[in-house]
């Protein structure tokens, strides 16, 4: 997936099984993000900063949908305990994930594995991406605020 490239319109299910399609959100934008599991320290920081930021976001026009490759039950229990109110899509087949390019090799601790790549896909209100924050742009903690700086410097 570049800049400029449609997303898919069929997203996923989310954690209460509802299904999830890029055309919901037509008119509106979209914060797409992806991130490695979830109740994990990296993936509840960012998160956190999304709920804690989403009245921001909306202001801007924005919409929040989170998705791993965690089960269902998993992502309920995520948002539930951190008081998520927004989608989280459980990519289990990894098919999203991968047709996103935000599944690959990545380096933790000097081993290498094939996983989620944390990535944020910033969408228009025609589904297409207009901006995408790599991993090692994104700062966990403040993931929110380096997404509304970046809208506000638009």
């Amino acid at each position: 997936m570049q800049v400029g490239d449609k997303i898919p319109e069929v997203l996923g299910l989310d954690q209460d099984g509802r299904e999830i399609k890029s055309s919901d959100y037509r008119g509106r934008k979209i914060v797409l993000y992806t991130y490695p599991k979830a109740n994990t320290s990296g993936c509840t920081a960012e998160a956190c900063s999304l709920q804690a930021h989403k009245a921001e976001l909306a202001a801007a026009g924005y919409e929040i949908i989170g998705m791993s490759k965690d089960r269902q039950a998993l992502q309920k229990k995520f948002a539930d305990a951190q008081g998520l109110e927004f989608p989280l899509i459980a990519d289990v087949e990894t098919t999203l994930l991968q047709s996103l390019g935000a599944w690959g090799e990545k380096v933790a601790c000097g081993r290498r594995t094939i996983g989620t790549l944390r990535t944020t896909y910033l969408v228009n209100e025609e589904g297409i991406v207009e901006k995408i924050f790599t991993p090692k742009e994104i700062k966990t903690k403040i993931h929110a605020e380096q997404i509304l700086a970046h809208i506000n410097a638009e």
